[in-house]
């Protein structure tokens, strides 16, 4: 039917699909990009959008260690790329890196595949023996954790297109709001569980962390988003500001270099003595406020002013509150 909304494709899926590419490219070097996407089974620019994800791809972090794709002129070429079309082998090191993983998937509310999971977590154990051991001394715990049967429930409204009605919890206003939700999917990144859908309140797409949802009651409504209602695209990961997000300045020693990493920085600047400068963009102040206040000392906030009053109130409230 014409408009009608395309399925949202998972990461398993599109894992997958990789997966297969890859080997299926390796063995046709040159190929017509159109051939390539009908061989596949997808349009052009998926294929595109897949090959530009295989550039982050390969069996290391060194530039040598990547899938190097190209296919500009029309062909497509992939080097580089041989070693994933072998079977797996993997050192012990790497299959106890892997057992903790998949402890930790497995100890997340909600987990659909949790029996492949299982199965993989055996196998594993069955052919590490006794140097399993390590991985099973791990205890694997989520950050936040959250109920299971709200994840259930959350997950339930999507797959019956339901609207859902929550109580959120702002922690920035320390508030909860109450708000109708048109949910389209539930996911998990950073080891924390996610709900994502149409707010009416905000009458825009956002992003609830189920860790703070106090309560969800699934309305006998049907869930009816807009056109505008698209998904976020999370390659680049939960944390992403907009264009007219406001511009804030930190200074920051070794031991908070770390952010540079975990957020997208616009701009980076060396002072020299293990000092860094960097610009970042965001909507909202006040968690930064909060990461400030936790790096004690070892970041600062350099502009705007209003914002380095913001951290300095808050500190002398911290502080006023051991007196």
């Amino acid at each position: 039917m014409a408009g009608a909304k395309q399925p949202v494709e998972t990461a398993q899926a599109r894992l997958a699909r990789l997966l297969t590419m890859v080997p299926w490219l390796v063995n046709r070097q040159g190929i017509d990009v159109e051939e390539a996407a009908r061989g596949l089974g997808i349009s052009v620019p998926q294929l595109e959008s897949d090959l530009n994800l295989l550039f982050v791809c390969g069996y290391g972090n060194m530039p040598d260690e990547l899938i190097d794709a190209s296919w500009e002129g029309g062909k497509v070429f992939l080097s580089n790329a041989e070693t994933i079309a072998k079977p797996l082998r993997l050192g012990l090191d790497e299959a106890v890196s892997l057992m903790v993983g998949l402890q930790a998937l497995l100890s997340l509310p909600g987990l659909h595949e949790r029996d492949a999971a299982q199965r993989a977590l055996a196998k594993l154990e069955a052919a590490a023996g006794s140097f399993g051991q390590a991985a099973a001394s791990v205890t694997v715990q989520a950050a936040d954790p959250v109920d299971e049967d709200l994840v259930g429930r959350a997950r339930a409204a999507v797959e019956a297109g339901r609207r859902v009605r929550l109580e959120y919890l702002v922690p920035g206003r320390d508030e909860s709001t109450e708000r109708d939700v048109d949910p389209l999917r539930v996911i998990s990144m950073d080891g924390r569980i996610y709900l994502e859908g149409w707010c009416h309140r905000a009458e825009a797409m956002r992003l609830f962390r189920l860790d703070r949802i106090e309560a969800l009651e699934v309305l006998d409504v049907a869930a009816t988003p807009p056109p505008a209602a698209t998904l976020r695209d999370l390659a680049g990961g939960i944390f992403q500001p907009g264009p007219d997000d406001e511009v804030v300045t930190l200074r920051l020693d070794r031991v908070a270099r770390w952010i540079v990493d975990y957020y997208p920085v616009e701009a980076v600047r060396d002072l020299g003595d293990g000092m860094t400068e960097v610009d970042l963009r965001t909507a909202d102040t006040q968690w930064l406020v909060r990461l400030m206040l936790r790096l004690a000392g070892h970041a600062v906030v350099t502009a705007p002013e209003s914002l380095r009053g913001e951290v300095a109130a808050a500190a002398r409230a911290a502080l006023a509150a051991y007196a």
